[in-house]
């Protein structure tokens, strides 16, 4: 079974405007697509404020689109709940209906952080609580700090995955099972690696070039090899690499949802293709490098 489709907002008021923005939520709605990903660091606040426009000129209710955003520490309690009213206000939304961390930090071993999202959502601020960029000592760390406490629990953990770069391990599956932990994943082509058009230095204008950080994350020898397999299958099939790497990221066991983020409308018609392209012996064949 091919995980649900998300919108993933993080191009919104950064890479592109809002009249293009606009498009892609209209096409994403048109789909059926159902979860809007944002986060309050994504365009210093301007993704929020996109999103939450968008919600008010269309007049989308928000039990038609789910809303899920991302704070960053400090995960205190005034930082919490400052972060929180702030991302409210921006998408002009009574509350949020799932809130992420996103990222750890240390301050998230200490109960105060937990007790502060519980009681927002008690407040019905917010509904449900996700985990984004844990690793899995960081998640189990939190897992069980929730449960000794006895509040608000962790729904969902939100992760890099590809076929190039993982942050979501066996292990971690297994734990988010023991614990109905819901699996979404983002960059299903590795910020455009997985097309190839980086083969020949990083594409000017790309998400590599805007965010120079993300490239060590990918040009590195094991995501290099993982590529030119997805090549070599992608040219003895005639499929292209971005449909492959697609299709691959979508049919993930235990997999929930994948973000599919972009500047055009295209991108998301390629996710409506790929999640009908169920191929597990091409898929067996990507991994086995």
């Amino acid at each position: 079974m091919a995980a649900d489709i998300g919108l993933g907002c993080v191009t919104f008021g950064r890479e592109i405007d809002k009249q293009t923005s606009f498009a892609l939520m209209d096409h994403a709605r048109a789909m059926g697509v159902k979860t809007f990903d944002t986060a309050a660091v994504y365009g210093n606040g301007s993704s929020e404020t996109i999103v939450g426009e968008w919600l008010a000129e269309r007049g989308v209710k928000t039990d038609e689109i789910s809303i899920a955003t991302k704070i960053l520490p400090p995960y205190t309690a005034g930082g919490i709940r400052a972060s929180v009213e702030a991302s409210l206000k921006r998408l002009g939304i009574p509350v949020i209906e799932l809130l992420y961390l996103h990222r750890w930090d240390d301050l998230l071993n200490h109960p105060l952080a937990w007790l502060t999202l519980d009681r927002l959502k008690t407040e019905g601020k917010i509904k449900a609580i996700g985990a984004s960029n844990f690793n899995q000592q960081q998640l189990t760390n939190a897992i069980g700090l929730v449960k000794s406490l006895g509040v608000v629990r962790l729904s969902y953990i939100q992760n890099n995955h590809n076929l190039a770069v993982s942050d979501i391990t066996a292990q971690m599956k297994t734990l988010c099972a023991e614990n109905n932990i819901n699996i979404v994943t983002y960059s299903p082509l590795g910020a455009g690696f997985l097309t190839g058009k980086h083969l020949n230095g990083v594409a000017a204008n790309s998400r590599f070039a805007i965010m120079p950080a993300h490239q060590d994350i990918y040009f590195n020898e094991h995501a290099n090899q993982r590529l030119q397999k997805l090549l070599d299958v992608a040219r003895r099939t005639g499929h292209t690499p971005a449909l492959l790497a697609m299709a691959w990221a979508l049919h993930q066991p235990q997999i929930h949802a994948v973000l599919i983020g972009g500047r055009s409308v295209q991108q998301l018609d390629l996710a409506g293709e790929a999640i009908k392209f169920y191929a597990p012996e091409i898929f067996a064949e990507l991994e086995s490098v």
